[in-house]
């Protein structure tokens, strides 16, 4: 069997990966806030756990993996986003989620098996934060429920911080009721014009951080495999789910192996609103980019490097995805995956040593084995290769331009042969004339309009 490594944030090692059950290898990515549209850099994690949830699943059984990503749908934000509108919060959620999944859809994503909402598990953590009041580790305070933060000695280990440094860096107000500044909510009261559920502390709504701990335990149970999101949510969320989930469940490990990939960002600097470069995957699909380039691009960085977006970037991957499709169309896909592939993926997920294993494949011209091999990586896919495909009309179009600029070589029209060669390159069409005849294919920026403008003037 393939040896799995992957690196540990909880341990700061790349160790070799053992399910607690080879029959049902667990892991958990922590999802979307849903009152709006996607970012780029929320994509990153999805992808990373795509490509994760794809080597597992070759390599322990299609039917022998779970994967769990959940949908927060109460949040302030969310709150916030219905007063500003006027709208029910569950419109906004609801729309929400249906932008994310076809966002992640676009890109090629996994659907996972298990996409709780948090609303659905609120019974789930008000019974967790009951076993965390009786053991001792929660307390209640003018209506709010805390964590106790000093009760759980191994506060500050995933993320390598201690209590006392995150006390003296704090900048932030500390509430009153409060008996540690790094005490964190569990539960919090609502108004009447708030979500709210009743509870044994009054009507409420629940922190942030309880609600993965509460879904993880329901869905697969105190003790799983993976955990995982952006470098971002290493703290305080995910210091705070193992505080909380360790203490529930004190005889669990709760996750014994987190991923954190690192960050994104935009031609080098930080993608900030304030700084203009901030856009969503929907922006960058609108913008006519194929949701396969954007997880090529994406994949070509190691995940627990920076990965920077550049719009060179994305014209080199929508070229060198263009000559793959071509080269596998047609093709049945290898009975496996190339070895060079797995093992790339197999070390930490190196997503672009598996991608200069694919150049290598391509330029030997084995299209079984490049296909099966790029689809371990969620490339060269049926449902993403469209984009890529000149169609039938425009292929159609293309062939009879040559002839047209063939006759008019033979009639020495120089300058309508001219116009078409130059009609081609404003459509994003590459010729190149060999002896066998001109070969075209489609270069980064096919612009099929352009194609027909051209087609239309020639017949003129």
């Amino acid at each position: 069997m393939v040896e799995i490594r992957l690196t540990n944030t909880r341990t700061r090692r790349k160790e070799a990966f053992e399910p607690l059950d080879p029959r049902n290898v667990r892991l958990y990515l922590c999802g979307p806030t849903v009152y709006d549209r996607a970012h780029l850099g929320n994509a990153r994690p999805v992808l990373v756990f795509d490509v994760l949830v794809r080597l597992l699943r070759h390599v322990y059984g299609a039917d022998r993996v779970t994967y769990v990503r959940n949908i927060t749908d109460v949040d302030d934000k969310i709150n916030a986003r219905a007063a500003a509108s006027g709208r029910p919060i569950r419109d906004i959620t609801a729309e929400t989620i249906g932008w994310y999944r076809d966002d992640m859809d676009a890109l090629g994503a996994i659907r996972p098996d298990h996409e709780p909402r948090a609303t659905d598990y609120i019974d789930q953590m008000i019974a967790m934060i009951e076993t965390l009041i009786a053991r001792r580790h929660a307390y209640v305070a003018e209506g709010h429920v805390l964590f106790d933060v000093r009760s759980f000695a191994d506060y500050g280990r995933l993320s390598g911080r201690s209590v006392d440094d995150m006390i003296a860096g704090a900048r932030v107000e500390v509430a009153p009721f409060k008996r540690d500044p790094m005490d964190f909510v569990l539960w919090k009261p609502s108004d009447a014009e708030q979500p709210g559920w009743d509870s044994p502390w009054g009507r409420g709504r629940p922190g942030w951080h309880i609600e993965c701990s509460a879904m993880s335990a329901a869905l697969l149970g105190p003790s799983f495999d993976i955990h995982g999101g952006g470098i971002d949510l290493q703290f305080p969320h995910h210091e705070n789910e193992v505080a909380q989930s360790c203490c529930a469940h004190p005889d669990a490990d709760f996750a014994r192996v987190w991923l954190h990939n690192e960050m994104l960002q935009v031609e080098g600097r930080k993608m900030s609103k304030s700084l203009g470069n901030f856009f969503t995957v929907r922006d960058l699909l609108d913008r006519g980019v194929p949701g396969e380039v954007i997880r090529f691009v994406m994949l070509s960085t190691h995940y627990r490097k920076p990965m920077d977006w550049t719009d060179r970037k994305a014209q080199e991957a929508e070229a060198v995805l263009r000559r793959w499709h071509q080269l596998v169309d047609g093709v049945e896909p290898a009975a496996d995956p190339a070895p060079a592939v797995i093992e790339a993926l197999a070390d930490d997920l190196n997503t672009a040593g598996a991608i200069a294993a694919l150049h290598d494949l391509a330029g030997q011209g084995d299209a079984a084995a490049l296909l099966a091999s790029a689809r371990m990586l969620g490339l060269l896919l049926p449902q993403m290769g469209a984009w890529a495909e000149a169609g039938e009309d425009a292929a159609a179009l293309i062939e009879a331009l040559l002839t047209a600029r063939a006759e008019a070589r033979k009639a020495k029209d120089f300058a309508r042969a001219d116009a078409i060669r130059d009609g081609f390159k404003a459509a994003g069409v590459e010729v190149k004339d060999t002896a066998a005849g001109a070969e075209w294919s489609l270069s980064p920026g096919f612009d099929a309009a352009r194609l027909a403008d051209l087609a239309r003037t020639v017949r003129a």
